[in-house]
């Protein structure tokens, strides 16, 4: 099998692409589902210690592209890695917080009362996952009324970024699970990040609001978080056997070139079981192909510089 160089790569900390190190390399194959070589991405190498985190904003205004799915499993493969991963439900729905067993319906303090008030932290809400090193910040339907609530604060869009500042030291990863929309908290999510990742659904219409979402996320980058990458756009519910799939994906990759992840997570009925089981499929299903993609997800965003 051949070896050779990469020739570019993209740091999530600046824009331009910049020449690598000399000692990064890539063994590549024959194309992934991308349509590019698809590089065998290295083994995460262990950290010496933990924190500051990067915080990451997982962010599509449309809804069933795999934000919630993507968070999780993301977030268990980093662990995997080596990584503390926080895992922060920023949606009223409250899927992510029911996904990993965190009963919401119950819950007294949640990420809305540490937005309206200054009488919480944030260690307060942070609860402990069946995954070692995996914890959740969790979110119910109270969450819907913060937007109204927050409309007069002053310095409004930075909210979040003030409420995650006491445990940045304490993970390596934050992961926000945004909801779909591009409303205030969206805005509060990605004011607090330094990358995003889009989980776009590997179908026409869910490819039509990416320009619009990257059109916000360049305002923001602008006016209120210079700071903000894109880490990259990732395919999710992908079925090979599909023209109409393949074509989705030759598109994206098309108009968005290295931003789109090498990548691609296929649709199964596993997600949907794991969910139910309140884990993520690299515990319920740890031999599966789902489990895999997001392990090389994690291996691809850690090789890209978006996670350390």
């Amino acid at each position: 099998m051949l070896n050779v160089r990469e020739t570019r790569w993209s740091d999530p900390t600046v824009a331009s692409e910049v020449t690598p190190p000399l000692d990064i390399e890539h063994e590549w194959t024959q194309n992934g589902p991308t349509g590019r070589p698809l590089p065998t991405f290295p083994e995460p190498q262990p950290l010496a210690s933990h924190g500051p985190a990067r915080i990451i904003a997982m962010c599509n205004q449309k809804g069933g592209v795999g934000k919630t799915t993507t968070t999780i499993n993301l977030g268990a493969a980093l662990v995997e890695a080596g990584r503390r991963v926080l895992l922060v439900d920023f949606d009223p729905q409250g899927a992510l917080s029911v996904g990993l067993g965190v009963p919401t319906h119950s819950l007294d303090t949640t990420i809305y009362d540490l937005l309206v008030s200054r009488g919480h932290d944030i260690g307060e809400i942070i609860q402990r996952t069946s995954v070692e090193g995996l914890d959740v910040a969790p979110a119910n339907i109270d969450l819907s009324a913060a937007e109204v609530q927050l409309v007069g604060e002053v310095a409004r869009e930075q909210i979040l970024s003030r409420v995650l500042r006491p445990v940045v030291d304490d993970y390596d990863v934050i992961l926000i699970d945004c909801q779909p929309s591009l409303g205030l908290l969206t805005v509060n999510a990605l004011t607090a990040a330094h990358g995003v990742i889009i989980p776009l659904e590997t179908e026409y219409f869910a490819m039509r609001g990416v320009a619009l979402l990257v059109e916000t996320i360049d305002k923001i980058t602008d006016r209120l978080n210079p700071a903000l990458n894109i880490d990259g756009i990732l395919g999710t519910m992908y079925d090979g056997r599909t023209l109409h799939s393949r074509e989705v994906v030759e598109s994206v990759v098309e108009h968005f070139g290295d931003k789109v992840f090498h990548t691609v997570i296929s649709r199964t009925v596993k997600f949907p079981d794991a969910t139910l089981a309140a884990e993520p499929i690299t515990t319920y299903a740890t031999g599966h192909s789902g489990a895999n993609a997001y392990r090389q997800l994690a291996r691809e965003l850690i090789s890209r510089g978006g996670s350390p």
